[in-house]
């Protein structure tokens, strides 16, 4: 009897906690389910929102002159010819697609390099005002880009490289506080440890640069390669500046020629100016989805460093 009246008790006992857990569990795939929902749908709206500017413009690429601004996505008729008549009225195009792969290239090289050597340089040594060094380094960047034109403008000038695509990418020679601030922020995570065992070899302090502190930064050196990169080959500003030859334009400088065209620009032919910009979009979005894991792997470590 009493054995039977104990595992009554206990059953009694045991019912609210079940029904408690069974309401928990139908609770909890709930929320779940309404959270992933919104989290789908806030993707889904934001996706759309960044990638319908450039399905309007492959579409408005492939559509006849008349019908560029209309509602239709799917063109009809599709118009390819579009692309190249685009390249018989301007010729040079290829040629100026050349001129940005160049630039772009050394840019990004030239400030990837010379960044993380100043990066290292703060995250490393020890010396009195490194601190208050790095603070004006990083105030710098508060400087608008038209403060410093004329100035480096005349330089360039002096130097004999007006007209050339010199002045273009040979700036970066001389890091940028930016990229020196997001590598410096990586390098500081880095053991110390690491370096010393390498003096103890004999490592010199540029061995140490190259050998450890690359290979184990490489995930924020590509992205400093790729924000380099893509600012590099949209960029407008110093092609203005600098040059005058069609030859040497970029394709950023070239789009402006050709919407100041009169045959192009000026008889208002659109679909023309999206398909050079369609041209001029299609590499960026190649980068990036090549370097797209390491482009993530490195803000996210970065940020998490310092």
């Amino acid at each position: 009897m009493a054995t039977d009246q104990t595992a009554q008790t206990g059953a009694a006992r045991s019912t609210p906690r079940r029904g408690a857990a069974a309401v928990a569990l139908g609770q909890v795939p709930l929320r779940t389910l309404v959270s992933r929902a919104v989290y789908v749908a806030l993707l889904i709206g934001f996706t759309i929102l960044f990638v319908y500017p450039f399905v309007w413009l492959i579409s408005a690429s492939l559509k006849p002159g008349a019908e560029v601004f209309s509602r239709d996505i799917i063109p009809d008729p599709i118009v390819f010819e579009n692309y190249p008549r685009l390249f018989e009225l301007v010729p040079r195009f290829p040629q100026w697609a050349y001129n940005s792969v160049v630039v772009s290239l050394l840019a990004a090289s030239t400030v990837t390099v010379s960044s993380a050597l100043v990066a290292f340089a703060f995250a490393y040594f020890r010396f009195p005002g490194r601190n208050v060094l790095f603070g004006v380094l990083l105030a710098s960047m508060m400087l608008p880009g038209v403060v410093t034109m004329i100035p480096t403008f005349l330089i360039w000038d002096a130097l004999g490289f007006y007209d050339t695509l010199t002045p273009l990418w040979a700036g970066n020679l001389f890091a940028s506080p930016f990229y020196v601030f997001l590598l410096r922020q990586f390098f500081l995570g880095l053991p110390r440890e690491l370096f010393e065992a390498a003096r103890v070899d004999g490592a010199s302090y540029l061995r140490m640069w190259w050998t450890i502190a690359m290979p184990l930064t490489r995930p924020a050196l590509i992205v400093v390669f790729v924000f380099e990169l893509k600012a590099a080959w949209t960029d407008l500003f110093k092609p203005l500046i600098f040059l005058r030859d069609q030859g040497l334009f970029t394709l950023s400088r070239g789009l402006k020629a050709v919407i100041d065209n009169p045959a192009i620009g000026g008889a208002k032919e659109w679909e023309l100016l999206a398909a050079a910009g369609v041209i001029t979009t299609i590499p960026m979005i190649i980068v990036f989805f090549l370097g797209q894991r390491y482009f993530i792997e490195g803000i996210a470590t970065t940020g998490s460093k310092g």
